[in-house]
């Protein structure tokens, strides 16, 4: 279940612990790619700069990807320089992202509705595991912090409705429209100035890029979640290997292996 990237790296010392949510902790929205990408196409094509809808394709995936973990507005400007690149006349990204938010409301609204009302248990929408792996790193005395590139107004309901708010004493943060105030890495360097803990007494867990490069930047240990969404029960060939480039320690489908995990980043 978990691929050893580097062995032996151990977060021992560790006293921080830093979580994506989308894809890491939260399936809610779930299939958020299949609705910014194919969006993103239809206005470039619009413009009928003779590329075929695979070539656009490609284009877009390539960029969403390497900005996942990022906010949502760096996916949205970088989709404003590719119009612009293309003769076109953009939208102010914000509303390109607005746009984005209100189809994918679309897709999501029945999985927000159906656990606000109390009809599934929340587990329904974790990565299978993640329960017992907060629980463990909560009893080993680690403060846990939760950031998302989803705006906060949002991800934070949506935590609330997943039970998972409580475990994360050091706080809960989401994107903002000045999308320039926070980021991960704003969030980590706030952390380290506080003499809460240094770099290399950080573990990160995240499905993105962003939140990998950011603790391993510092020193810390990451876990890669590589989640074949929705299921998150194998790996994402594609994930696993934009997660390992980055440095990644180690690759889990999911935290079913939450005690090989805690044994494997906690040996002693």
């Amino acid at each position: 279940m978990i691929e050893h990237l580097r062995p032996g790296a151990s977060a021992e010392r560790s006293r921080v612990a830093l979580f994506d949510f989308d894809g890491t902790i939260s399936t809610i929205r779930s299939g958020w790619v299949d609705v910014m990408v194919p969006m993103m196409v239809e206005i470039l094509l619009d413009l009928k700069t003779g590329e075929s809808e695979q070539e656009l394709d490609a284009i877009v995936r390539e960029y969403v990807g390497r900005l996942t973990g990022r906010q949502t507005m760096y996916q949205m400007i970088e989709f404003v320089d590719q119009i612009t690149k293309r003769g076109g006349t953009p939208l102010d990204p914000l509303q390109y992202k607005h746009m984005y938010l209100d189809r994918l409301w679309v897709r999501i609204k029945n999985r927000v509705e159906e656990l606000e009302r109390g009809h599934c248990a929340p587990e329904k929408y974790h990565v299978p595991g993640t329960m017992p792996l907060l629980e463990a790193l909560r009893e080993r005395g680690l403060k846990m912090y939760l950031a998302s590139g989803t705006d906060e107004i949002y991800m934070k309901r949506e935590a609330e409705l997943l039970g998972v708010v409580p475990y994360f004493e050091g706080g809960v943060y989401g994107a903002l429209d000045d999308y320039k105030s926070f980021s991960k890495a704003i969030l980590i360097q706030r952390i380290i100035q506080s003499a809460e803990a240094n770099g290399e007494q950080f573990i990160g867990f995240g499905d993105g890029y962003v939140e990998i490069e950011n603790v391993k930047q510092v020193g810390g240990v990451a876990i890669g979640v590589a989640s074949d969404e929705p299921e998150c029960l194998k790996i994402d060939p594609w994930k696993r290997d934009r997660l390992a480039g980055v440095g990644a320690d180690y690759i889990v489908p999911n935290f079913l292996c939450h005690q090989e995990l805690m044994a494997t980043l906690f040996p002693r």
